[in-house]
């Protein structure tokens, strides 16, 4: 009797698995961070911090936006070592800033709102030193003041002090000052805060170039300009919260809308709003000092129904603009990113 051979059915080819995403690599990790200082008097604590959490990834420019008093300068205390937290957990390169402040600040450079300069030392001798003092040898820390002077186009003035310098060139030598050790964080606290557009405009460039150097930058601004214009990714805090935390150009298409419409209005305008709220294409309405502003959508076509209600309200004038990362604040908070 012949055999029967038995034949396998030939497997499926298995199928390929995703690649599971690379772990991204965090310079800077923040964990349910709180600081909460004591009232005067009988008056109860003020609550800077409220739960923050947020991770910086490396080589990115980070920004934290939102009005005086909302918590950013506080948190880049906290990641700095200057404040010690109430709870909460901060990593800056895998080292905990309450566990061991001193590594910590051996790889990171802070600019504060405050020159710090030495105003007996010159330009030069700002940097010579500040190289010294991170063990740098004398042959090292004279070349590398050397480098950031060109680098920041402060040749011309390495003999000058501090005094001498323009607010934008001051400002320049301490970010100078605040690298020169190569710290793979730098951190800037309202860096243009005082400036004149000038000066800011040629440290935005500045800032700008820390990537080539292997920099993370993380800065705190109100100027929403500066936060659109400098940061892959911005989180906008109030009250020691953070409210949204994403790309400048994400945050703003979140808003739904194309165009900001401000109304410049005379009189007060008592049940404008609702009217225009109703209209096609609008999505949404928000008092501003001193009218209306309105998003819109759906290109030109609404424009003319808002004058045609607003001329009853005393229109004075009409100004339209793209959504811009303030017009996210408002759309989070209902009030102006500078109240």
């Amino acid at each position: 009797m012949p055999t029967r051979t038995a034949t396998r059915k030939p497997r499926a080819p298995r199928k390929a698995k995703p690649p599971k995403d690379e772990p991204k690599d965090y310079v800077l990790r923040v964990e349910r961070l709180v600081k909460v200082y004591p009232g005067p008097g009988n008056s109860p604590d003020i609550r800077a911090i409220d739960g923050i959490d947020l991770n910086v990834e490396r080589g990115e420019i980070f920004g934290l936006l939102g009005p005086n008093g909302a918590g950013k300068t506080t948190t880049v205390g906290v990641c700095t070592t200057r404040v010690y937290p109430t709870s909460g957990h901060v990593q800056v390169d895998g080292v905990d800033v309450r566990k061991d402040p001193a590594r910590v600040k051996l790889g990171i450079g802070v600019v504060t709102q405050f020159n710090t300069l030495d105003r007996l030392c010159t330009a030069w001798e700002n940097l010579y030193f500040h190289c010294r003092y991170f063990e740098m040898s004398h042959r090292e820390a004279k070349q590398r003041a050397d480098e950031l002077l060109q680098q920041f186009r402060l040749s011309e003035r390495r003999k000058s002090f501090p005094d001498e310098l323009s607010g934008g060139m001051a400002q320049r030598l301490q970010v100078a000052r605040s690298i020169a050790h190569r710290p793979s964080v730098l951190f800037l606290d309202e860096p243009t805060a005082g400036l004149d557009p000038q000066s800011r405009i040629a440290l935005w460039e500045i800032v700008s170039e820390m990537r080539e150097h292997g920099i993370t930058v993380v800065l705190t601004t109100h100027y929403m300009e500066e936060a659109d214009q400098l940061c892959d990714r911005v989180a906008i805090i109030d009250h020691g919260k953070i409210l949204v935390c994403d790309q400048p150009a994400n945050l703003k298409k979140t808003l739904g809308a194309e165009t900001v419409v401000h109304l410049h209005l005379e009189k007060p305008p008592d049940g404008l709003a609702g009217k225009l709220k109703r209209l096609s294409g609008v999505v949404s309405v928000d008092a501003s000092s001193d009218g209306l502003r309105v998003l819109t959508k759906g290109g030109g076509i609404v424009l003319p129904k808002l004058v045609n209600a607003a001329n009853k309200y005393g229109l004075t004038d009409v100004s339209v603009a793209e959504p811009t990362l303030e017009t996210v604040f408002i759309s989070l908070t209902g009030r102006e990113l500078r109240e």
